[in-house]
């Protein structure tokens, strides 16, 4: 089979050819981004995306078992917007993005805020966990802690928090209803060896370099400027 790009003309239209987009390209950002073409949204098949003339929610409903079945990593990675990466390529993108420094090692070195080590060793030693518990647990909210989600945002920039898995509230009856609650995890906790034992394998410069080579493949009508900025 030819190597598949996101010039090709493609669409997505079920939970399995997302997976199989995810093996392919490696990175698969949910919305629309400054790369065109470039999202899951932009190849998404007629009646799978939400909108407000029609009520479909399958890329929504997706997330969570594409993300418990390929043990890949989501979260809001390129720019603060939300993208899956497969776990061959994960290692690479955290260790670029952490620039090879656990977080306990990142905090020592003044690089991390204590509010951001609140949060972090709070999820760690709680992970798998719902964000409505995890708040409760770090007293997040009226008349508590401030600065959640901004603290949340740059742990997952940083590539130490992930989204391993989003869960519906229900009714009465067992029927799920709104929106998917994000479950939070570490890469270490939910992809296991598979992550531990390559994630610093490569100075953070190589791993930079292999990801900006692997973006000019899939994305061949990109710049080399625009991946760069957003990879950074």
């Amino acid at each position: 089979m030819a190597f598949r790009t996101f010039a090709d003309n493609f669409t997505i239209g079920s939970k399995e050819e997302l997976i199989r987009a995810i093996h392919d390209f490696g990175f698969v950002p949910f919305f629309r981004n400054d790369i065109e073409g470039f999202s899951l949204e932009e190849h998404i098949a007629p009646g799978c995306w939400y909108d407000d003339s029609e009520d479909f929610w399958d890329a929504w409903e997706w997330k969570g078992p594409v993300i418990q079945e390929m043990k890949c990593a989501y979260g809001k990675f390129l720019r603060n917007k939300a993208a899956y990466i497969s776990a061959k390529w994960f290692p690479d993108f955290a260790n670029y993005r952490r620039d090879g420094y656990d977080f306990d090692a990142r905090f020592d070195d003044g690089l991390a805020s204590k509010e951001d080590k609140a949060l972090f060793d709070l999820l760690d030693a709680n992970a798998p966990i719902l964000s409505k518990p995890l708040k409760a647990l770090g007293d997040y909210g009226k008349g508590g802690r401030k600065g959640f989600d901004g603290s949340i945002t740059r742990l997952q920039r940083q590539c130490y928090v992930i989204i391993s898995d989003f869960k519906y509230a229900t009714d009465k009856y067992g029927n799920e209803y709104g929106w998917g609650i994000a479950q939070y995890s570490t890469p270490e906790h939910f992809l296991g060896k598979k992550f531990t034992d390559t994630v610093y394998k490569r100075t953070p410069e190589e791993s930079f370099e292999r990801l900006v080579r692997h973006f000019k493949k899939i994305l061949p009508l990109a710049g080399e400027d625009s991946i760069r900025k957003l990879l950074k």
